[in-house]
C-alpha cells in the first residue's frame, strides 16, 4: 500500500468509526436526548409567541405562559384522539363482522392462486394459539409490568418536555450569551446570524407544518366523511399528523385510511372515496399548500431526508423520524455559514448554481 493510499484510508477509517460511536452513543442516549432535542426545536418554534406576550408580562411569566399554551393544546389533541379511539373500539364487534367476508375471500384467492392449503392455515393457527397460551400464562406479569413502565416513561418524558421547554424559553437569552462567549469579537456577529437563522428554519418550518396538519384534517374529514368512512375524524388527525413524516407518512395514512375504511365496511364505493380524497389532497398539498405554507425555508436535498428519515428512525424511532428534517435543517444552515463546511453545505441543499 502505497503513502497516497494510506493518507486516504486513516481519515476514512477514522471516519467511520467515529459516525459509528456517535450514532451508537446517540441510540443509548434516547431517554435523555430525545426529549431535550425535541424540547429545543418546539421553543424555537415559541419563541415569537414568548416575544409578544413579553410585551405585557416578564420573560418567566410569557415562558410560562407559552409553555402551557403549547400543553394545552397537546391535551386537546389527545382528547380528540381518545374520544375517536373509544368510538373505533366501541364499534370493534361491527368491524370484525365486516371483515369476516372478507378475510375469508382473500384466503379463498390465497388457496386457488397459491401453494397453500387450508390444512396449512389451520396448522398455523394451532402453533401460534399453543406458543401465545404458553408464552402468555407465564409472561403475563412481566407482561403487565413492562406496559406500566412503558406508560410511565411516556407520561414523565411527555411532562419533561414541557420542563425543558420552560426553562430554555426563560434563560434563551443567557443561552445565546454562552454561545456567542464561545467565539471571539471578530466572529461573534457571524454566530449571532447563524444562531439567528436556525432559529427561524425551525421556526418557519414546524409553524407551517403545524398549519398545514390543521388544513389536512379539515380536508381529509370533509373527503373520508362524503366517502361514508367511519371514525372519519380519527383517521383524518392521524393521517395529517403523519405528514411529519416526509414521503412515508403519506402512504401509512392512505394505507391507514383504506383498512379502517374499505376492509371495515366492505364498500367499493368506499374504496374509490379514499383513494380520490387522498389522491386530490395529497395533490393540493404537494402544489398548493406545501409551497406557499412550508416554502423551501428547509432547503434540504430530497435524497438526503430519505437518509435521515431511515437514520432517524434507526436511532429514535418515530420521534427521530419527525425531528430528522428541523435537525438537519439547522445543521445545514450550520455547513452554509463556516467556510471549511460548506462543502457539505452544498452537498445537501437543493442549489446547482455552483454545479459546473
Amino acid at each position: 500500500m502505497n503513502k497516497a493510499h494510506k493518507t486516504l484510508l486513516f481519515p476514512l477509517v477514522a471516519l467511520l468509526v467515529g459516525a459509528y460511536f456517535l450514532f451508537s452513543g446517540l441510540a443509548e442516549a434516547k431517554g435523555f436526548l430525545a426529549p431535550l432535542v425535541t424540547a429545543i426545536i418546539l421553543a424555537l418554534l415559541l419563541i415569537p409567541l414568548g416575544n409578544l406576550i413579553e410585551k405585557k408580562l416578564n420573560r418567566t411569566f410569557s415562558s410560562l405562559l407559552s409553555t402551557i399554551l403549547l400543553f394545552l393544546f397537546s391535551i386537546g389533541v389527545f382528547v380528540l384522539l381518545s374520544f375517536q379511539i373509544k368510538s373505533f373500539v366501541d364499534d370493534w364487534g361491527k368491524i370484525k363482522a365486516t371483515m369476516a367476508p372478507k378475510i375469508e375471500q382473500l384466503q379463498n384467492y390465497a388457496y386457488e392462486h397459491t401453494a397453500l392449503s387450508s390444512k396449512d392455515l389451520e396448522t398455523y393457527k394451532e402453533k401460534n394459539d399453543i406458543q401465545s397460551m404458553l408464552t402468555s400464562s407465564g409472561n403475563s406479569g412481566e407482561k403487565a409490568f413492562n406496559f406500566i413502565n412503558s406508560v410511565t416513561s411516556f407520561i414523565s418524558n411527555y411532562l419533561l418536555t414541557f420542563i425543558y421547554i420552560f426553562f430554555l424559553l426563560n434563560y434563551r437569552k443567557r443561552f445565546k450569551i454562552f454561545i456567542l462567549k464561545l467565539f471571539s469579537n471578530q466572529r461573534k456577529r457571524e454566530v449571532k446570524q447563524i444562531i439567528n437563522e436556525t432559529a427561524r428554519v425551525a421556526q418557519f418550518y414546524l409553524r407551517g407544518k403545524l398549519i398545514l396538519i390543521v388544513i389536512l384534517s379539515i380536508l381529509y374529514s370533509i373527503g373520508l366523511g362524503i366517502s361514508g368512512v367511519s371514525n372519519f375524524i380519527l383517521i383524518a388527525v392521524i393521517a395529517s399528523f403523519l405528514t411529519l413524516i416526509p414521503f412515508i407518512g403519506n402512504i401509512i395514512g392512505m394505507s391507514l385510511a383504506l383498512i379502517f375504511g374499505y376492509l371495515t365496511q366492505g364498500e367499493t364505493s368506499i374504496l374509490i372515496g379514499v383513494i380520490l380524497t387522498f389522491t386530490l389532497v395529497q395533490f393540493i398539498e404537494s402544489y398548493v399548500l406545501e409551497p406557499f405554507i412550508v416554502g423551501d425555508k428547509v432547503d434540504i436535498h430530497p435524497f438526503f431526508v430519505i437518509l435521515a428519515i431511515i437514520l432517524g428512525n434507526m436511532i429514535w424511532g418515530v420521534m427521530g423520524m419527525i425531528l430528522a428534517i428541523p435537525v438537519l435543517g439547522i445543521i445545514n444552515v450550520i455547513f452554509n455559514h463556516v467556510p471549511s463546511l460548506k462543502p457539505f453545505g452544498f452537498l445537501l441543499s437543493t442549489d446547482n448554481s455552483n454545479e459546473d
